[in-house]
């Protein structure tokens, strides 16, 4: 007998809940309920916006394996809050790319294989110019990326905003393909990060459905790339992607660009892309201030249908100052924190609950923590001297030390990685991944080595403690 969708979801409950402490289940899970089944996905709906999140982000994978066991077939399990509009698939929030083919028009290129109607885009449902908090910070990048989802490719073309992580390049890039599709619903549009695009690449060479590949990206009228730092060094993607930009380009179609430095920054890009990349109008985005912080905080608490008071929002908004994602993070770790210890929040809960995690208000008086600091004690620890980590040496005694240096500036002030690469002797950002990559493989592997990169750390972050 087939279950229904409650009877499903009921039991897909009760195998999860065996597995998770009681107030979690309650908080995240327990409000759930299930609306319906189809044979390809099962509806599921939440009481708000934040459970949305926070049961794709953290539960998704599980929840996604134990629907199909249950189940006893494929099953997509799909999120919604129960006053939200279509629902996004999970766990998978932002799918790396999107085809929107739209209906053939007088001198339009179009092959047999586009027509029909419009596939859903695959852009995150979240991102959106409603969701976005302007501030000082963003204004300018705000009002170009309103501009040319007013005019596509007749405003800024391309349009190449950069920063640090976490600052809302990603989201603006989305919030402008949402606004394009709901004025055009039949126009093509692609996202895909620069790493994505490569991968596409390869595999269509090694297939060999190169022409497919190219139709994909130089047929469609909006193009949004995230990451171009990516680029750097991979000759043969950034020969591709030239003649992709060339070719939406001069079919007058809008491109939209992310990156963490400005084009002419970009290590290893090529001058001619350099070139093309300011073009149209390149846009930074900065860390907010401390009003942003606060409106960005009293947004989300809007949006997700919970409570902060001012007190709390303002010890999180002096305390957690680098990026949104920082202030998310930090919002997510409290009400958590919150639920399980089943306490009211408080600044008191809060100091405790983001311990480690949030910028000490007693630190003011302190010198302020750079990567030149970090690098010269991490030298110091290893016996060497900040000038070898600098050099181009790569003996076994300077490549630890310097990538543990990198691995801890990137941890602790989290700069774009060509600033990184900077205090090293101007290496490229593939360097400075790697090294990072390696001491997360080394501190995961030997207790020894972590119980040394952490203590760098607890020094580096309070200096006044042993």
């Amino acid at each position: 007998m087939e279950l229904t969708p409650s009877d499903l979801w009921t039991r897909v409950l009760e195998t999860v809940r065996q597995g998770m402490p009681e107030q979690s289940y309650r908080t995240w899970l327990g409000a759930s309920r299930a609306t319906g089944v189809t044979d390809s996905e099962l509806l599921i709906e939440a009481p708000s916006e934040f459970h949305v999140e926070w049961m794709e982000d953290k539960y998704g994978p599980i929840l996604h394996q134990v629907v199909e066991k249950v189940a006893g077939r494929p099953l997509k399990l799909v999120i919604r809050c129960s006053d939200e509009a279509p629902p996004s698939p999970l766990p998978d929030v932002e799918v790396t790319s999107a085809r929107i083919p739209a209906p053939p028009g007088p001198g339009s290129r179009r092959s047999g294989s586009q027509s029909g109607p419009p596939p859903t885009p695959s852009l995150n449902d979240r991102y959106t110019f409603d969701r976005f908090v302007v501030g000082n910070n963003n204004q300018l990048a705000w009002a170009a990326s309103r501009a040319v989802s007013e005019k596509p490719a007749r405003m800024y073309n391309p349009l190449f905003l950069y920063g640090n992580v976490g600052l809302g390049k990603t989201h603006l890039m989305h919030a402008v393909g949402h606004a394009i599709l709901e004025q055009s619903p039949g126009q093509r549009v692609a996202y895909v990060t620069a790493e994505g695009f490569m991968n596409e690449m390869v595999n269509s060479i090694q297939k060999g459905t190169n022409a497919q590949f190219r139709q994909k990206y130089r047929e469609i009228d909006l193009l949004l790339v995230d990451d171009v730092h990516f680029l750097g060094g991979r000759e043969g993607t950034q020969e591709e992607f030239f003649h992709t930009f060339n070719a939406l380009h001069d079919a007058r179609k809008q491109i939209i660009l992310t990156s963490d430095s400005p084009p002419k920054d970009l290590p290893q890009v090529e001058d001619r892309l350099v070139s093309r990349f300011e073009w149209g109008l390149v846009v930074d985005i900065k860390s907010p201030d401390y009003e942003t912080r606060v409106a960005i905080l009293r947004k989300k608490a809007a949006d997700d249908n919970f409570t902060l008071d001012d007190e709390v929002m303002d010890y999180i908004a002096r305390s957690c100052t680098s990026s949104v994602r920082e202030l998310e993070g930090a919002v997510i770790k409290l009400l958590a924190y919150s639920s399980l210890r089943r306490e009211d929040i408080t600044v008191d809960l809060a100091r405790t609950a983001l311990k480690g995690m949030l910028r000490s208000e007693d630190r003011s008086s302190q010198p302020r923590l750079t990567a030149g600091a970090i690098r010269d004690r991490v030298a110091e620890e290893w016996n060497v001297t900040p000038e070898a980590l600098a050099s181009r040496r790569r003996t076994k005694d300077i490549t630890v030390p310097r990538q543990v240096a990198m691995f801890l500036i990137k941890e602790l002030l989290d700069p774009a990685l060509v600033e990184i690469g900077r205090t090293f002797g101007g290496r490229d950002h593939s360097t400075v991944i790697h090294s990072i990559r390696k001491i997360e493989g080394l501190v995961d592997e030997d207790p020894e080595f972590a119980g040394r990169v952490d203590s760098l750390r607890r020094t580096l972050s309070d200096p006044g403690k042993p």
